[in-house]
């Protein structure tokens, strides 16, 4: 399957012009054979090129090895999304006119953040569909300590050989189910953000993200069913979802309360030391934590309350000394002193209709075990009593509108 990308993009009826640096997305059994060929559709053919992968990513494609000008084998062990890693990376590069990145989602950053830095192209050949990130600009890299979402570079050309691809472990195709799964969290946390505050909203990205949840469900469904996996259908979904992050110019329709799991778990503040696990795992631990809330306060009547913003004793309790600082600069105007509180109550019964169109924890958590995902905080090294501290603590992590961090200007009563 080949996704010519330049139809999503122009003006759109949100009245915003859309724009991509994703030309072409190619998701095949054997596509890297014809990687040259795609290399020349995008005009990258012929550039200096740095080729760039971890020592096992680099092993298990032996024989599959794209030409290059350069290329450099970063050590697997301990590589992680962090500006000073990847700055070190840099020092190496040969002048090259573009990056082509071979792995998974950590490795792209090692691809889009030297070539945004050099202003160069870049190019994406995935090895495992664990996540959305491949086809975003965003880059989820650790910054002084703290994890940051920011953009950078896109890929030109993403190459997806499912002959790769195929070989990825169970527990990462789970954790690809569960980034796109968590659609169901960020959309209805986007639409309701809309609803309350007058936040942007592209119909044309919602469709699109929610296209990506629906393969990928359809897909889930029929792994969980069957025990087949449908390697091109997840694929296309994980590629979809990182387009709306393009279109979008940040990572609103894929990204909600339950991504922030994601950082809680990679920023290690105090409690959560021994917290581990992949990104799609974790992500998963959020859809599951938000699905339930989300529909437990259906059943609820809110109550408007003041806005209190965060204390910096209560800033300090959470996330200790080393973090505190960057979580008290990420809330100094927080998005909840922007509109009346009321405005969420007197929209709480579209807010109910909402909700309805998330499945019920029960559903996901049936589908969860019979795909292997991981779902619970004790899947994750989280202390199960920590649990109704998650959604809060990690809703401090980003200031995005979101139901989960709407509850600080809400009380709430039986119906």
């Amino acid at each position: 399957m080949i996704m010519d990308c330049s139809k999503y993009v122009g003006k759109c009826v949100c009245g915003k012009e859309h724009s991509l640096e994703t030309k072409m997305v190619v998701v095949e059994y054997g596509a890297l054979q014809s990687f040259e060929k795609y290399m020349e559709a995008v005009g990258l053919a012929g550039k200096r090129r740095t080729v760039v992968y971890d020592s096992v990513v680099y092993k298990i494609t032996e024989g599959k090895h794209v030409r290059a000008d350069q290329e450099i084998i970063l050590p697997a062990e301990g590589l992680r999304s962090e500006d000073i890693l990847i700055e070190d990376m840099m020092k190496k590069l040969e002048d090259p006119e573009v990056i082509v990145t071979v792995g998974a989602g950590t490795m792209m950053d090692f691809g889009r953040y030297p070539a945004y830095k050099l202003g160069i192209p870049f190019v994406a050949i995935p090895t495992l569909a664990s996540s959305d990130g491949f086809t975003a600009r965003i880059c989820s890299v650790i910054i002084e300590g703290q994890k940051k979402s920011i953009p950078m570079k896109a890929p030109e050309l993403v190459v997806a050989d499912l002959d790769i691809i195929k070989g990825a472990p169970k527990r990462l195709v789970a954790s690809g189910i569960n980034d796109i799964l968590a659609k169901y969290v960020s959309l209805a946390d986007w639409k309701i953000a809309t609803l309350v505050s007058g936040e942007d909203f592209c119909p044309m990205i919602y469709d699109l993200a929610k296209e990506a949840l629906d393969i990928m469900r359809a897909a889930a469904d029929k792994y969980a069913a069957s025990g087949e996996i449908d390697h091109e259908a997840m694929t296309m979904a994980q590629m979809k979802s990182g387009l709306t992050m393009q279109l979008w110019v940040n990572s609103r329709a894929a990204s909600g309360a339950e991504h922030l799991i994601a950082h809680l778990v990679e920023m290690h503040p105090p409690r959560f030391e021994n917290a581990e696990g992949i990104h799609g795992e974790c992500v998963g631990v959020g859809t599951y934590l938000c699905v339930k809330k989300y529909h437990e306060l259906a059943k609820l009547m809110p109550v408007a309350k003041a806005f209190e913003p965060l204390t910096e004793d209560w800033i300090k309790e959470k996330f200790g000394d080393s973090l505190w600082e960057g979580i008290k600069e990420e809330n100094k105007n927080d998005i909840l002193s922007s509109f009346d509180p009321q405005i969420i109550v007197d929209n709480w019964d579209k807010i109910r209709e909402i909700i309805a169109e998330i499945p019920p924890a029960e559903e996901l958590e049936s589908l969860y075990k019979a795909v292997g995902s991981k779902y619970l905080p004790e899947h994750i090294g989280i202390d199960p009593a920590l649990t109704d501290e998650i959604l809060p603590i990690s809703a401090a992590i980003r200031n995005r509108l979101t139901l989960i961090r709407m509850l600080r200007v809400l009380d709430f009563q039986e119906k």
